[in-house]
């Protein structure tokens, strides 16, 4: 495929003399009467705040600033699809078009005081028009780009980058070509058209009513390419959650994990693993009971496996045997279940008939109820199950 570096020298250069534009207003027109330098091969960057102008998507709101963040707050998740993160007031939003940013790209700025401005409907099939109405006017073949302003994750400060886009490749990918050190490139794939809307908005600006710029001296030339495909899909997104959302999600979905396994495929339980899951399960427990059992406690049996009787002869990599009052006890199985699952290990109960035999069998300085059979499933890590259906096993009077 080349490299996606220009051939020779690239330009910016910005569209000036553009009105203040409002719905309805010809926005291919006006570049049109204000760029007739463009010439084919050039890239056109559009602010997307001037599409969503000319299409429409303008909010009136209250004058009032309370009244006026509480509807764009409304407006918020009303554009989304799903909360991505949040930090007190600040939402990180993934909104119907699959772009993941603050607010759902809800904007105050550039826009009237009593207003707000939603994204584009459909950002790619705007510049397509864009692309085409400049095609009629001035016969020119261009690529557009329409963008809006973004924060990067784990990196200060924001950036443009682009949601609509015709005409031009918007990725560009290096997969198995060869460097000038005789490296197979493996993953390298660049998203051309998010620097070619970084590289406009040094001219366009902020404050400066400079909407559209220019990119000259790229290759262009894609009927198909779009930048939806820019969006990378749910199952490759490495960073799809916040901390407090990926926290509150697992909290949903722990219980889902834990339900018995009882076929192990042998391969060694990590002590440690084994360790950290019994410290959260009594860390759930309490430490001291009224009852004469005693507190709950757990017992690793590792030498003395062999002594074990009959009823614990399991097929598992590892049994723990768990004492104490029977309520707490159990509760605290239910805990290490939970958090062996959490680990991608499997568990199951296995009641013990006669305590106080298997007390005196192993040494034990308390009797226990029963143990947990611990191992790596056979079917790999425990997947969540669906929630069961309470209509007929959960009755309310």
């Amino acid at each position: 495929m080349g490299d996606h570096a220009a051939a020779g020298r690239v330009e910016i250069l910005p569209v000036e003399g553009l009105p203040e534009f409002r719905p309805g207003d010809d926005l291919s027109g006006a570049i049109a009467n204000a760029a007739r330098w463009l010439r084919s091969g050039d890239i056109v960057v559009v602010t997307s705040k001037v599409v969503s102008k000319v299409e429409g998507r303008l909010v009136r709101v209250p004058a009032d600033p309370d009244e006026r963040d509480r509807v764009r707050r409304r407006l918020v998740f009303d554009e989304s699809v799903r909360i991505i993160a949040r930090k007190e007031r600040t939402l990180i939003t993934e909104n119907h078009l699959g772009i993941v940013q603050a607010a759902s790209g809800i904007d105050a700025s550039n826009v009237a005081t009593d207003e707000l401005a939603l994204l584009p409907a459909d950002p790619d099939a705007s510049a397509r028009a864009l692309r085409l109405g400049l095609r009629e006017r001035l016969g020119v073949e261009v690529a557009v780009v329409i963008t809006d302003t973004m924060g990067r994750a784990w990196r200060v400060g924001q950036t443009d980058a682009a949601i609509g886009a015709s005409g031009m490749a918007v990725l560009h990918g290096y997969r198995g070509q060869i460097d000038r050190q005789g490296n197979e490139l493996a993953v390298t794939e660049i998203a051309v058209a998010d620097e070619v809307a970084a590289a406009a908005d040094l001219v366009k600006g902020k404050l400066g009513a400079l909407p559209v710029a220019v990119v000259r001296g790229l290759a262009i030339g894609s009927e198909t390419a779009t930048a939806r495909d820019l969006v990378r899909p749910v199952e490759e997104d490495l960073f799809r959650l916040g901390t407090e959302e990926a926290i509150a999600q697992g909290r949903r979905e722990a219980v889902l994990l834990a339900g018995p396994v009882r076929a192990f495929t042998g391969e060694p339980v990590p002590d440690d693993v084994l360790r950290d899951a019994v410290a959260a399960a009594l860390t759930t427990t309490p430490t001291t009971t009224p009852t004469e059992e005693g507190p709950v406690r757990f017992a690793h049996v590792t030498e003395q496996r062999k002594r074990l009787p009959a009823e614990l002869a399991v097929d598992a990599t590892e049994i723990v045997l768990v004492s104490g009052a029977a309520f707490d006890a159990g509760a605290a199985v239910r805990s290490l279940v939970v958090a062996l699952a959490a680990a991608g290990l499997g568990a199951f109960w296995v009641p013990i008939a006669e305590p106080a035999a298997v007390r005196s069998l192993l040494d034990l300085p308390w009797p226990p109820l029963g143990a947990v059979a611990v191992g790596h499933p056979v079917d790999g890590p425990p997947a969540p199950r669906p929630p069961a259906d309470l209509d007929e096993r959960f009755l309310q009077r």
